[in-house]
């Protein structure tokens, strides 16, 4: 059977760092739209956006952090 490569360390860091800089304003939009839809009259459902949209701010937000303050650009 072959042997799996890993992902090197770097490479999970920059990955993580990215999805979480995509996620939080991912998030922000969809928070804007479910205000606009609870907002609108009649007023249309907008309970599933926003809980996803609070989902994705603070993945975001978790991912981004983890990344950045707890150990940083990983070094050779």
């Amino acid at each position: 059977m072959a042997a799996r490569r890993r992902i090197s360390p770097k490479w999970q860091w920059y990955l993580r760092a990215q999805v979480g800089v995509l996620l939080l304003p991912a998030g922000l939009c969809l928070f804007g739209e479910a205000v606009v839809r609870r907002g609108s009259t009649p007023p249309e459902p907008w309970f599933w956006i926003g809980t996803l949209s609070l989902i994705c701010i603070n993945a975001g937000i978790g991912l981004m952090i983890e990344s950045g303050l707890l150990r940083g650009y990983p070094r050779p």
